[in-house]
């Protein structure tokens, strides 16, 4: 477990910092910000609960990064690619779907029955930083509990970011 910033060497981003109330990700290489990004967190809000379908805050770290190589709008489920590319067909298809697509970031949290074990363990719960086929709605909360991002930039953050970053999410 790595609850501090990345010590790896790993990557070129060692923490990442998400601001509910603005809907944002900014991502730090030491004190040199490296980037930002408009994201879409719950639409139920902030919460670490089991079942509530909120974005849990506090310190987290990358626990496990998925799906290296795939194509961009790739469908993941339960972690592994459908073989399926959203399309605008396929989204029109299934509109109400919780789409995961093209990476996924795996979170896990630091801090011992605010955000890790129990009925609040973010890693249990299976919240991500993943792509989404609905752009227009990033900078909304409109998500099940997890953080997305557009596809193309969470392909370039994936390929910056190393297992064990730290993720600081905040309201």
């Amino acid at each position: 477990m790595s609850c501090n910033r990345n010590e790896t060497g790993e990557g070129q981003v060692d923490a990442l910092f998400v601001s509910i109330g603005q809907q944002r990700m900014t991502a730090y290489d030491g004190e040199r910000l490296v980037s930002t990004h408009r994201i879409s967190t719950a639409l139920a809000g902030p919460g670490e609960q089991k079942n509530s379908g909120c974005t849990p805050r506090g310190k987290h770290y990358i626990r496990a990064k998925v799906g290296q190589g795939l194509p961009v709008n790739a469908v993941l489920r339960g972690r592994r690619w459908t073989g399926e590319i959203c399309t605008a067909g396929v989204y029109a298809e299934n509109p109400h779907r919780d789409w995961i697509l093209t990476r996924i970031l795996w979170l896990s949290g630091c801090e011992l029955g605010h955000n890790r074990l129990g009925d609040v363990d973010t890693f249990q719960r299976y919240i991500y930083i993943h792509g989404t086929p609905e752009l227009e709605l990033l900078g909304q909360p409109v998500s099940h509990g997890c953080i997305r991002m557009d596809n193309h930039e969470l392909i370039e953050l994936f390929n910056q970011v190393a297992a064990g970053t730290l993720v600081h999410i905040s309201e």
